[in-house]
């Protein structure tokens, strides 16, 4: 049974114990004119100062990749509907070649972006090496899969139309050749070209049908492929797919070699073919209207044809060269030794692991992907780095979840004690959004479950700067949230938490670290056990000072007492965990954010993998 605030009949709880529903209500005051207002009322909701402060320049990038797409989709159809070149191709094909011709312009564009939001270590360079890459501009670089998924529906669309005036143009072309049209098509159709060469129907003969063109043509094969490649690639990247049976997504996603191995060889079968120049220049006018003067008057000489040179390659040579060397760099670390400093089973089924490899250096936040060779020789896993920059190690905390995470943990329990691990492969590490989280005065730290896991290296690297006295350290403030469904999901974190909280204490800066955790599903016997102990002085959970919450945050509150707390700061909030609650706390950046330069602004960032 759960329970999302107390409405318990008759029942009275002590002050110690907290119960928070999922949104409190706001306290409610009368204008003079009766009308109704928050306490929150002198700030409108999504002011446009607002939005343009926390999600301008994403839209921004959005509406010039947009314009991009708008601008060679319309150049290219007009290129191909007016232009005097494919006046005859476009008397054979009709509308359909300029609507097959424009999504390939606008598809050779995207797939030139789609490989580099992957490049996971040219972003990391642009992260940390440029001076131009300042904070707003690094948040975009971690919507990077984000964009890759846009690029991809986009591909998705483009391809779809491309597909669809394909196979009408090749309709045309059969029923032309038939003489199912007019004269002039089936003059078109019927050119003397004993080199086969200057054709401009790539149907040439009357055994040619329709599918015996799409697939003995170097065109119709690579299309097919192409086609059958994105559609495994796309269907295989649904999220219940990637959630639940990861490998399928993995060894689909691969198919992109063969996708770009074709798309390289497509544009070579020169299947739509333009008018080529002729001296005299050949007039259309004129000719068009008398076929029977072809080759007999100068100025309508036969028509000749030929298909453009292949340009597909221009656009995609560069980020094919970046990627190679992205994989190339990824062996290479594979390749290094790495070695196991210890390994823990946590009781909530949490796999610990303390990693040591040469010449490795970390930040706060970075993640790195792990293969383990014992499982499977290509699966590469994402997890967030728990250890901090100042340690002489970095570690890794693993749920069990899927098929991958399941075998490894089933391998470390079977290993004798003080043994080695299994050989692991670790490539990274990668910035994310929490890398820059001590770029802000003020901090809010949400996670959620194993979500805590940036956090974690977060607060081990305050520890230690507050340890050394380090001067360089600007935040001044944190609020730290973390929301688990089970009481388990604590153990492993509660440690750190107490050491802090001691630390604190000891150097009378107890208010630096403010921390509120959050259980969101327990039991009957688990709320009767807690009431038991409600006097205790730490708590029944985590037996740390700060009780334990029960329910989920009161968002509009938390964000109102940043506000008041800080009333000049620029604060960053950082997530790590599901999209709906990345929806929540992006709206309330926008809301409680200042338009006045001089008051609260809130920058939302979410981990993204």
């Amino acid at each position: 049974m759960q329970f999302y605030g107390l409405y318990f009949l008759g029942m009275t709880l002590t002050t110690d114990l907290k119960w928070v529903g999922f949104e409190q209500v706001h306290c409610i005051k009368t204008t003079g004119n009766g009308l109704k207002t928050s306490s929150g009322g002198r700030r409108k909701s999504f002011k446009m100062g607002n939005w343009i402060i926390n999600h301008g320049l994403t839209y921004f990038i959005l509406v010039v990749w947009m314009a991009i797409n708008i601008f060679l989709f319309v150049w290219f159809y007009f290129l191909y509907d007016l232009g005097d070149r494919f006046f005859y191709t476009r008397h054979l094909l009709g509308s359909a070649l300029a609507w097959a011709r424009a999504p390939a312009a606008v598809l050779n564009f995207n797939c030139l972006l789609i490989l580099l939001p992957v490049c996971r270590n040219l972003l990391s360079l642009v992260r940390g090496s440029f001076v131009c890459c300042g904070r707003t501009m690094r948040k975009q670089l971690d919507k990077n899969i984000s964009f890759h998924k846009l690029v991809a529906y986009m591909i998705v669309l483009m391809t779809a139309v491309h597909i669809i005036a394909h196979l009408l143009n090749v309709e045309r072309y059969y029923n032309s050749w038939h003489g199912e049209y007019d004269a002039l098509s089936m003059a078109l159709s019927r050119l003397n070209d004993s080199g086969n060469t200057t054709y401009l129907n790539p149907i040439r003969s009357t055994t040619t049908t329709p599918n015996l063109l799409l697939f003995t043509t170097i065109a119709g094969i690579t299309g097919v492929i192409i086609t059958l490649a994105l559609i495994l690639m796309i269907t295989s990247s649904m999220e219940f797919i990637r959630r639940s049976y990861f490998e399928v997504f993995w060894f689909t996603h691969h198919l992109f070699i063969v996708f770009f191995a074709g798309l390289v060889i497509h544009g070579a079968g020169r299947i739509v073919r333009g008018q080529t120049n002729s001296n005299p220049p050949y007039n259309i006018t004129f000719c068009k209207d008398h076929i029977e003067d072809w080759g007999k008057k100068k100025m309508c000489p036969v028509p000749q044809f030929a298909g453009g040179f292949p340009q597909t390659w221009m656009w995609v040579i560069g980020p094919m060269v970046l990627y190679v060397c992205e994989r190339l760099l990824r062996f290479i670390r594979y390749i290094q030794a790495v070695k196991y400093r210890k390994i823990v089973i946590r009781p909530s089924k949490v796999l610990e692991l303390q990693l040591v490899k040469n010449g490795f250096k970390m930040d706060v936040g970075q993640y790195v992907f792990l293969n383990c060779p014992a499982i499977s020789q290509l699966e590469w896993h994402p997890f967030t780095m728990t250890s901090a920059p100042e340690e002489d190690f970095f570690s890794v905390h693993i749920r069990s979840v899927g098929d991958w995470t399941q075998k490894l943990i089933s391998i470390v329990e079977q290993l004798p004690e003080g043994a080695q691990g299994p050989k692991m492969g670790v490539d990274g590490p990668f910035g994310t959004a929490s890398e820059d989280v001590f770029d802000y005065e003020v901090a809010m730290l949400v996670g959620a479950g194993i979500g805590v896991t940036p956090f974690a290296s977060i607060l081990k690297s305050i520890w230690y700067k507050f340890k050394d006295s380090n001067p360089e350290l600007r935040t001044r403030k944190i609020y730290f949230y973390w929301l688990c469904r089970e009481t388990h999901a604590f153990e492993w974190f509660a440690d750190l938490l107490q050491v802090l909280e001691r630390e604190m204490e000891e150097r009378g800066m107890g208010n630096f670290l403010t921390y509120k955790l959050y259980l969101t599903g327990w039991d009957q016997s688990h709320a009767t056990h807690v009431m038991v102990h409600a006097d205790a002085d730490t708590d029944v959970v985590t037996g740390l000072k700060q009780k334990t919450n029960y329910g989920r945050p009161n968002w509009d509150k938390e964000f109102e007492q940043v506000c008041k707390e800080n009333p000049t700061s620029v604060v960053g909030t950082f997530l790590c965990g599901p999209v709906v609650l990345a929806t929540v706390l992006s709206k309330k950046c926008v809301k409680y954010t200042d338009v006045d330069p001089r008051k609260t602004k809130f920058y939302f960032n979410k981990e993204n993998f």
